[in-house]
């Protein structure tokens, strides 16, 4: 089993060099950085896990910026996001930065996805919340046709792209979604809680699920397979990573006895001693 970690990075704690570096020479597999763009101040929108908000969701690095310095100093090392709110972007931009870093870190990209939380912080982008989905669905689009290797157009429900010369490609083969229909670009997994409409945009157009804490899976991982054989994809090519787990021996046992290939655990958001403390520890699962 791999294990990989995820931290809020932010102006406080350690740089993703030193990060990165330290990860890579205790031979941990990846890390994977979370996305906020701003946290505004007042906002009716609940934090996550209930209670005040900690102070590092608003102070939170870019990941792309992060990722980009974690891979010049690394050579094995994964990298990823968990996740990009794909609604805040441009879709456009947003694949070249995706295929960017993708191709200068030799293919080591994950693409973590996923809806957010916070109603506010959308907003301030535009982001009509009722159809945030399918403003997710619609932009994943786009970008696949900018990452074909053809130049291929694209008109959606919110936005359009016409056939173009777009470079660099993503480094991993496409793979199949179904009879005539291919998924371009890096690994994608998608984040959020069990549920019909997350397990049909998996098997729509992504690897696989980035569960956030792992709980729950001996009942929805059956669920998934489910919906995902029934869309046309390979039962092989499902890809589950538990995320910003607090991890146990027998926590991780029972990920690898369900067929988890890779686990991310959560570190806490610090200066450098402690983080490196907590590496130290989780050296045990390695």
């Amino acid at each position: 089993m791999r294990i990989a970690t995820t931290i809020f990075l932010t102006d406080h704690t350690l740089s993703p060099v030193r990060l990165a570096r330290a990860l890579e020479e205790r031979g941990f597999a990846g890390l994977y950085l979370p996305e906020h763009t701003h946290i505004p101040v007042t906002r009716d929108t609940a934090a996550p896990m209930g209670g005040d908000l900690p102070e590092m969701y608003g102070r939170t690095l870019d990941p792309f910026v992060a990722l980009g310095q974690a891979a010049a100093v690394t050579e094995r090392l994964t990298l990823g996001t968990g996740i990009t709110l794909v609604t805040q972007h441009d879709p456009i931009a947003l694949a070249k930065q995706v295929a960017t870093l993708d191709h200068l870190s030799g293919g080591r990209f994950t693409l973590g996805i996923g809806y957010g939380w916070n109603v506010e912080e959308a907003a301030d982008h535009g982001v009509e919340w009722r159809t945030r989905r399918e403003l997710v669905r619609d932009r994943m689009a786009l970008m696949r046709a900018l990452w074909a290797p053809e130049p291929t157009a694209y008109v959606g429900q919110f936005s359009s792209v016409q056939a173009s010369a777009a470079h660099p490609k993503p480094v991993l083969a496409p793979r199949e979604l179904g009879p005539g229909h291919l998924l371009h670009g890096p690994r994608t997994l998608i984040g959020g809680a069990a549920g019909p409409k997350l397990f049909t945009a998996i098997a729509d157009h992504a690897d696989g699920w980035l569960p956030i804490g792992g709980g729950g899976l001996t009942e929805s991982l059956p669920v998934l397979r489910q919906v995902w054989e029934t869309a046309g994809r390979d039962p092989k090519n499902l890809q589950v990573v538990p995320y910003a787990v607090h991890p146990s021996p027998g926590k991780l046992s029972h990920y690898a006895d369900l067929g988890v290939e890779e686990v991310v655990l959560q570190l806490p958001s610090a200066q450098e001693p402690e983080i490196l403390r907590a590496l130290d520890d989780f050296a045990q699962y390695l």
